[in-house]
């Protein structure tokens, strides 16, 4: 077994938001905010192979690096909430592996960039790694722990 695990970037995020602050946190967004949130992924040539296909996907997985997020904390405290939680119950970027998921929709691949909504992530962030979302992926009884269902008022 090789010591110590290594990522290197496939890509890299091209978005409107250029500081975290930027975006809101997703429970205090405007309805449809990161619905109608669009941007870029560039795929860098050497993995531009790794996309043939992709476009019969309506949504991918992308993984990424929070290069932005400094210090990790084991315990946050979510907007809006008065309790702090652990790490690991958020999706604080404040993590021991500044790991990120987002599930983008795919409008269109031209050549080596992919054009998605959906986006929440800020410009030049590192992509790890492009999966396609499948049924699969899709669960019926998810349970959100602590987290509240806030209604959103109607458009």
């Amino acid at each position: 077994m090789k010591p110590g695990l290594r990522l290197r970037p496939v890509g890299v995020v091209r978005s409107p938001y250029r500081e975290p602050a930027d975006l809101p946190p997703p429970a205090f967004a405007p309805p449809r905010f990161f619905e109608r949130s669009k941007g870029t992924i560039e795929v860098f040539p050497e993995f531009a192979p790794g996309l043939d296909g992709l476009e019969g996907f309506s949504h991918i997985i992308v993984l990424f690096q929070f290069h932005r997020a400094g210090a990790a904390k084991l315990k946050v405290r979510p907007p809006g909430e008065a309790e702090p939680r652990g790490v690991f119950a958020s999706r604080s970027p404040h993590r021991p592996n500044p790991l990120g998921l987002s599930v983008l929709k795919l409008l269109r691949r031209r050549g080596r960039t992919l054009e998605v909504s959906g986006l929440d992530l800020i410009d030049e962030t590192p992509v790890l790694d492009i999966k396609p979302y499948t049924r699969r992926d899709r669960k019926s009884h998810i349970r959100t722990g602590w987290i509240k269902t806030r209604r959103r008022p109607a458009p």
